[in-house]
């Protein structure tokens, strides 16, 4: 995983953390930024899923899923949110996607949407996510 390059220290700490996280994937980390109340959006799942329970398991499957391949290239930010651009590629399709950050005053993520295309990354994407999600209840 690489992250845009840029002064590392222009950018906001959630989004540092978030870098980190995906280049040494490590659940305690990621726990440690989902605020209680966090709410993950993607187009694998059809409504909202509410609390870090399920983001975690969420966001850990995608690491898992895209971890190996993910590359950000670009980023976009304010003082409560970014946009973090990323390229992939999953069972030889390739996927393009950005992640949508929010984050609240103590520096933990609330809102957490992933948006991805071609169609046929996409299905791909949710093939192997749902793959996971699966392998992870076991």
């Amino acid at each position: 995983m690489s992250a845009p390059s840029m002064k590392s220290s222009d950018r906001p700490a959630v989004v540092s953390a978030w870098y980190d996280f995906a280049s040494n994937p490590d659940r305690e980390s990621l726990r440690g930024m989902l605020s209680p109340e966090v709410t993950f959006r993607s187009p694998a799942v059809h409504t909202p899923q509410e609390g870090p329970r399920i983001t975690e398991a969420y966001l850990w499957a995608a690491l898992q899923v895209l971890g190996p391949t993910i590359e950000y290239v670009h980023e976009w930010f304010d003082e409560s949110s970014a946009v973090l651009m990323f390229n992939a590629t999953i069972d030889g399709r390739d996927v393009s996607g950005i992640d949508i950050i929010s984050w609240d005053e103590e520096g933990r993520i609330v809102d957490f949407t992933v948006m991805a295309r071609p169609f046929k990354g996409l299905q791909a994407l949710m093939t192997a996510m749902g793959a996971e999600m699966e392998k992870q209840k076991s």
